[in-house]
């Protein structure tokens, strides 16, 4: 198992397809923004399925395949395929915006993929446009029920909560979620690239207080995932509901991911500059001995914890030039 210097296992991978996206969240990617990486500098499915078969052989068991918005890069189906395949991975799941979910479920249901996570921040359709650049609640909605109806378990529906935004439309997230049976993920915006730091971020603390009374939500004990939420589900226990609290209570302590960018580059942190090059090892004939050796070198560049509200400006990448 890849052990860090601060002794936290790291078994979980997030894997970047491209820095691209079909969407403009306010949170996320500036309003005409057109430095995406190029695709040449993109690496190719062949080099995805090595570097996470090392990292596999190293302890890695959980792969989640991101973005940008994964769905944009052709034949995921068929990387999903291949990942799926490696001895190790025992957990290959999904996060998405579901613009384009309803044409690839099915595929990469049979592909392998267990679970979606789906970027979800408003039932309300104006505010949807508002938030995502376009009017995009329709196409969503049709491809959380695509993905339902494919098999994906459990789907979460990530909403994050912003200040005089979308914070009135919570409780409206929670019944809808309960009506479906979905894992709802209430998650706090961070301040990464410009977008990042205009985003009002809204202390869920309150709001689990709030709700917990009001959808009489219990302490739940069992682990859904590898993620950092922490779970309250309702009595009859159908639904959970998560917050992940990055800025109000942060969960360093417990880290165990690193992200993998489209280039290649291994972020060890989202609120840290911290990083490892592996596209020069890998177009540069590295065995598989040296990239494995590689891997460890990297993990031991791994920050103790982020700095998102004492230097809030720090972090000039945005969250899809990172990975999700």
């Amino acid at each position: 198992m890849l052990r860090d210097r601060y002794g936290r296992s790291i078994e979980y991978l997030r894997l970047s397809v491209t820095d691209r996206c079909d969407l403009r969240c306010s949170y996320c990617i500036p309003k005409g923004f057109k430095g995406f990486e190029e695709p040449a500098s993109w690496l190719t499915f062949d080099e995805m399925e090595r570097l996470v078969g090392a990292f596999a052989r190293l302890g890695t068991r959980r792969v989640r395949l991101t973005g940008g918005e994964p769905l944009l890069r052709r034949d995921l189906a068929g990387l999903s395929a291949r990942l799926a395949a490696l001895p190790g991975i025992d957990d290959l799941s999904l996060s998405t915006n579901a613009t384009r979910l309803d044409q690839q479920a099915a595929e990469l249901r049979a592909a392998g993929i267990s679970r979606i996570n789906v970027s979800l921040d408003s039932l309300d359709r104006d505010c949807m446009q508002k938030i995502t650049g376009r009017d995009s609640l329709p196409q969503i909605l049709q491809g959380i029920m695509a993905g339902k109806a494919a098999g994906f378990a459990p789907i979460k529906i990530n909403m994050v909560a912003l200040r005089g935004v979308n914070d009135d439309q919570v409780d409206a997230m929670v019944a809808f979620c309960i009506e479906h049976q979905f894992v709802l993920r209430l998650i706090e915006a961070m301040p990464m690239g410009a977008t990042g730091r205009g985003a009002t971020w809204l202390d869920l603390a309150p709001v689990e207080r709030r709700l917990r009374d009001k959808f009489g939500l219990l302490p739940q004990i069992a682990r859904l995932g590898g993620g950092p939420a922490r779970y309250l589900v309702t009595p009859d226990g159908n639904t959970s509901i998560g917050f992940i609290t990055p800025m109000s209570q942060h969960f360093c302590g417990d880290c165990n991911r690193v992200r993998l960018a489209v280039d290649g580059t291994l972020y060890l942190c989202l609120g840290q500059e911290d990083k490892f090059e592996f596209g020069p090892l890998l177009r540069g004939g590295a065995s598989d001995a040296e990239l494995e050796a590689a891997i460890g070198l990297a993990i031991e560049l791994k920050p103790e914890k982020h700095d998102f509200l004492e230097q809030p400006g720090k972090i000039v990448r945005f969250m899809a030039h990172t990975g999700g």
